[in-house]
């Protein structure tokens, strides 16, 4: 039995349990898991990466943003619109100038907007993910800004999700639109590249 509790979950039931399942972790764990993610972005070679700011339960923390600033990435962070479309950028440049944005709890940059077309300076682009799939499906929570946001850069980009171990499933649902990541980002093994070998 599939753990969502049937052989082929939808989307919203997938959502739905690794919501769950988020909300269940300590958070010693959590702070734990955000450290070793930050440890993790040693890998990372870039001289610009956009990112985010982790929200509630989500994997990560600030920690994953200064560690990419303190080995000279230029870390560029988003700015929901207010109607759905791509995401605006602007630059982080410390935890003291961010401030709550559109959504509450949701953390921004204070700075210059760089508009949509700034994802495009970009050479990594650390995406949020519920799960991914070993052939590179992401699944996230829904609202559609990554799915009008990663079109906009530029070829050879690389796209990495930052997710939990766990969270790195068989198979998800997928939909011609769909972006597919090339890395996931986990605590316990680092940098895993996608798709795995056998998955098509």
């Amino acid at each position: 039995m599939h753990p969502c509790g049937n052989e082929r979950p939808s989307k919203a039931e997938w959502r739905a349990h690794l919501l769950a399942r988020r909300a269940e972790v300590p958070p010693a764990q959590h702070a734990a898991e955000a450290d070793a993610l930050a440890l993790a972005t040693a890998s990372i070679q870039a001289g610009t990466v956009c990112c985010y700011v982790p929200f509630g339960a989500e994997p990560g923390s600030l920690a994953l943003l200064d560690a990419l600033r303190d080995r000279g990435s230029r870390v560029l962070l988003p700015i929901v619109p207010p109607r759905p479309g791509p995401l605006d950028w602007a630059e982080y440049t410390g935890s003291p100038l961010l401030v709550e944005g559109r959504f509450r709890g949701v953390m921004e940059p204070a700075g210059e907007r760089l508009g949509p077309t700034g994802v495009a300076a970009a050479e990594v682009v650390l995406v949020p993910a519920l799960a991914v799939d070993h052939r590179g499906v992401r699944l996230g929570r829904g609202a559609g800004y990554y799915d009008r946001t990663l079109p906009l850069t530029r070829p050879g980009t690389v796209f990495i999700a930052v997710i939990r171990d766990t969270e790195l499933v068989r198979r998800l649902p997928a939909e011609a639109h769909d972006t597919r990541m090339d890395a996931v980002l986990t605590p316990g093994r680092g940098m895993l590249a996608l798709p795995e070998q056998g998955e098509p």
